[in-house]
């Protein structure tokens, strides 16, 4: 049965991120959470967190609610759950989607009366948990500072009072981070594809010694195999961004491509993989 009296935080979206922050801060009946996918109820059992089976139950009683879900979902999300939030309400959108995007969803949740925040969140959440990088704009954005800040997130910064600041600055940070990642990918394919894998680098360490490349290279593609489909959405979004701002997203889209053709994919590779850990 569930008990949301005592919930103020809402979560909608209960994968990576929900169930790491969820641990994490220890919000226990503190927050309720709801996921579209009925397998996730057993994490947020482990979570402690109030597990419900519909989105009003998670949202009802919230006065802070967390956006956790999948970048394609993020729009569809706050368009069909807006309606049952409390007036004032503070939705966080914390997905990684274009300006544009967020943009949208912020008419949807003020159109109902909620508040709507743009955060963007900069690094992984493991191992970082909730020393995660976050940056939070909007008309509300103080407010959402200070209740994330309350939540237990300890790295959280307001860059603006425009919704879709922060995501820009994700977005196009993003276009190198997941780029290098796809670059270095395609780099060891065709490397092991001609036999000429260490050579390539210690060649690149020849030339750079901050890190050896067998090291970069092996979590880079620790990344790519084990996220891949989620950050081949994450650079369609970027590429949104770049289209928005009149630049052709041509080294982009083929992240996005490389991304995606390679998740769930670590066997293509014979570098060690423990260099990533």
């Amino acid at each position: 049965m569930e008990n949301i009296a005592e919930s103020i935080l809402g979560l909608i979206g209960f994968g990576e991120a929900g169930s790491t922050f969820a641990s994490a801060a220890g919000w226990e009946a503190g927050a309720a959470a709801f996921d579209v996918l009925p397998a996730r109820r057993a994490a947020m059992e482990a979570a402690g967190v109030v597990v419900c089976a519909a989105a009003d139950g998670a949202l009802s009683h919230a006065s802070l609610v967390l956006s956790l879900v999948t970048a394609d979902a993020a729009l569809s999300a706050a368009k069909d759950y807006a309606a049952l939030l409390k007036p004032g309400t503070l939705w966080c959108d914390m997905n990684s989607v274009a300006p544009d995007t967020k943009r949208a969803a912020a008419r949807a949740v003020e159109a109902a009366g909620g508040r709507y925040v743009d955060v963007a969140v900069l690094a992984p959440v493991n191992p970082a948990r909730m020393n995660v990088p976050l940056l939070v704009a909007g008309p509300a954005a103080d407010d959402a500072a200070a209740r994330l800040r309350a939540a237990g997130f300890a790295n959280v910064r307001v860059v603006g009072s425009e919704v879709g600041r922060a995501s820009a600055i994700k977005m196009i940070r993003s276009v190198m981070v997941k780029g290098i990642e796809a670059l270095t990918a395609e780099m060891m394919l065709a490397a092991e594809a001609a036999g000429v894998t260490e050579e390539v680098l210690a060649s690149l360490d020849a030339s750079e010694r901050q890190q050896a490349w067998s090291t970069r290279a092996a979590y880079n593609l620790e990344r790519m195999t084990t996220h891949g489909a989620r950050r081949a959405a994450e650079m369609e979004e970027s590429a949104r961004t770049l289209i928005g701002l009149g630049v052709e997203p041509v080294m982009t889209s083929g992240t996005v491509r490389r991304q995606r053709e390679l998740a769930g994919k670590a066997d293509v590779f014979s570098i060690e993989r423990e260099a990533a850990q």
